[in-house]
């Protein structure tokens, strides 16, 4: 089995920029592979992943070498694509299995990330909460993935669609990938890895507004 963890080391989770300043976006990302690759590391049974990066992981910006270092103790591929093409390009040029992981799911531990590799359906799901794809095993040789949109769901009809049998992985700690200010308060209340603890270090906590509901506040540090 190959385990490939696509990344983006430039200008990483745009979608973040209210709450975090442009370093503190690309630091985060890398501390949230870093728990990623580190949860792959101690999951029974798998194979060292290979990043596949966007980019060269020093042309990151201001996240510092000694984050980077830290962050990546694995193969790193580099590939400028697209998600979509970048993955199908390694589903292509293998017969052996294929798992995709994102990078931001700072949740992930290795009993969740069992489940997805101790599935031996054809084609393995595990979706995010806006309906993307955020873990997946291809098996199939004819399965190829499509990353817009509704992902889960058009992965689903692509693997049925080539006669491969799927099973989908129902797990908070993989279907929630950090994209939004709100996700943050998940990692807040359910990390146990780098990614709580750097949000903690700056200020972070949780926080509740007047309609009760909870989310991630600043404090000045």
């Amino acid at each position: 089995m190959e385990v490939v963890v696509p990344f983006s080391p430039i200008d990483p989770k745009s979608r973040l920029s209210s709450v975090l300043s442009p370093a503190e976006r690309r630091e985060f990302a890398f501390v949230m592979l870093a728990d990623v690759l580190d949860a792959l590391e101690r999951t029974r049974g798998v194979p060292t992943p290979t990043v596949l990066s966007t980019a060269e992981l020093d042309r990151a910006g201001n996240a510092s070498t000694e984050v980077i270092d830290h962050a990546v103790d694995v193969p790193v591929e580099v590939d400028d694509r697209a998600l979509t093409p970048a993955v199908n390009d390694v589903l292509a040029s293998t017969e052996d299995a294929v798992a995709v992981v994102m990078a931001d799911l700072a949740l992930a531990t290795p009993t969740a990330l069992g489940r997805l590799f101790a599935s031996d359906a054809d084609v393995v799901l595990a979706p995010g909460r806006r309906v993307g794809t955020n873990a997946l095993v291809a098996r199939h040789p004819d399965f190829r993935v499509d990353y817009h949109g509704a992902s889960f769901v058009d992965h689903r009809d692509a693997a049925t669609a080539v006669g491969a049998t799927v099973s989908v992985v129902d797990s908070n700690r993989l279907a929630t990938d950090v994209d939004e200010p709100e996700d943050l308060a998940e990692v807040l209340a359910h990390g146990a890895g780098a990614a709580a603890d750097w949000l903690r270090d700056r200020g972070f906590a949780l926080g509740e507004r007047a309609d009760g509901s909870v989310h991630a506040v600043r404090h000045d540090t």
